[in-house]
Order: C-alpha cells, then structure tokens, then sequence
C-alpha cells in the first residue's frame, strides 16, 4: 500500500468517525429528560426544580365566584350561596349574594350608610353572616350541639331557625376585628346595635338608638327579649 493511499484512508476513517459523533450527540439529547421532541410536543416529565406549581381544587372552597356547571344546572357553591352561606370577604354591596339581598332592606340601608363612613376612615366593614334560610339555621344549630355537648348550651351561640334574627333578615354578624370596634363606637348613630354581649359582631336595627342609645346588652342568644 503506497503512502497516499495510507494518507486517504486515515482521511475517510477520521470523516466517518466525526459524522458518528455529532449523531450519537444528537441521539442522547433526544433521549434527555425534558429535550423537546422532534415533532413539537411537551415532554411528559418535569424536573422538580422547574417551579410548576401544583393544581388547586378551588371547588370545594367558599370563596370561588359562584359559576353554573357544564350542564346549566346549579353548582355547589349556588346552593350553599342560596342559603345564605357567604365567601370571605363579602361586602355589604353584594346584591347578588342572597346573605346580603335577603337582609331587611332598612337594616341593609343603615348598614351601607355606616361601612362607607368607615371605609372613609380606613376601616373595611365586610359581612360574614346576614340572612340564612331555616335549613342553614338548623345546620348551624346542629353543629353548635355537637360542638358544646348540649342544646342548651349551644343555643347561647346559635337561635333556632324559629327565633333567629337572621332566618327573618332582621340581623347582620360583621368583621374583622376593626370592624367591630368601629361598629361599637359609631354604630348607634346609624341605629345598628350590637344585641348580644358574647358576639360583638352581631349587629341589629333599633330605630331609636341615635336618639336614645342602644338598649342594654343581653347575655347570650338563649336570653328572652
């Protein structure tokens, strides 16, 4: 074998090898967890450190904005809404919430006249209680049971749908704690009174109060009026 054709065949051997190389390379990083495939399509797994974050059931909480199903018919956050059950940070101005709508409409008045004095003062009057219908009522009255061991225990917290102030719209439980305070203060003037003195964030419509005070305070939801 002469020297150039020595010389000619390390050349093919060196090119080949060299073509080999650059497709192994390619290869591997096809097979790369996270290497995008040749026809587009996202790869099926995820590095954990790739800041995805993971779904959350938003379905089950009440503060989802109420929405029909698929199908037209109700969700279950309309039904909870309908009886009354209100998502955080709902605001005297909620009309379309039937906690807020269903509400007596001159203890509503008195209440939206007094959040938006206090809301120019700073302090945010949100509701989280108003109307409820009797069945919400009996729920919470069950739950309350359970809760303090008898029925007469619980009904120092919670009426019966039959005496409730919120079954008939005739009371309003307000918060936060800002709220209640600011309520305590200069709630008479509006005529909104807190009734029972274990919950300074039920508040009720007494007609007099700017004039003559709110009435005294009574112990718990289970006093005669």
């Amino acid at each position: 074998m002469t020297t150039r054709t020595r010389t000619r065949d390390r050349r093919i051997t060196v090119l080949l090898l060299a073509v080999l190389g650059t497709a192994g390379v390619a290869l591997s990083l096809t097979l790369l967890p996270g290497w995008p495939a040749s026809d587009g399509a996202e790869p099926p797994w995820q590095p954990a450190d790739s800041g995805a974050v993971a779904p959350v059931d938003t379905q089950s909480r009440d503060d989802v904005p109420v929405a029909e199903g698929t199908d037209g018919r109700p969700t279950d956050a309309d039904s909870r809404h309908a009886d009354g059950v209100l998502p955080d940070g709902t605001s005297v101005d909620d009309d379309h919430l039937p906690g807020v709508a269903n509400l007596d409409p001159a203890l509503l008045a008195a209440l939206r006249e007094a959040a938006a004095d206090a809301a120019a003062g700073g302090v945010v009057i949100q509701v989280t209680s108003g109307w409820r219908s009797p069945a919400y009522q009996a729920a919470l009255l069950a739950e309350a049971v359970a809760e303090h061991g008898s029925t007469t225990e619980a009904q120092r917290w919670v009426a019966t749908p039959q005496t409730s102030s919120h079954v008939s719209g005739d009371a309003v439980d307000i918060g936060p704690y800002d709220a209640m305070s600011w309520m305590q203060q200069h709630g008479p003037r509006y005529g909104l009174c807190q009734v029972y003195a274990n919950e300074p964030w039920h508040y009720e419509l007494v007609a007099d109060a700017a004039h003559t005070g709110c009435p005294a305070l009574l112990a718990d939801a289970s006093a005669s009026r």
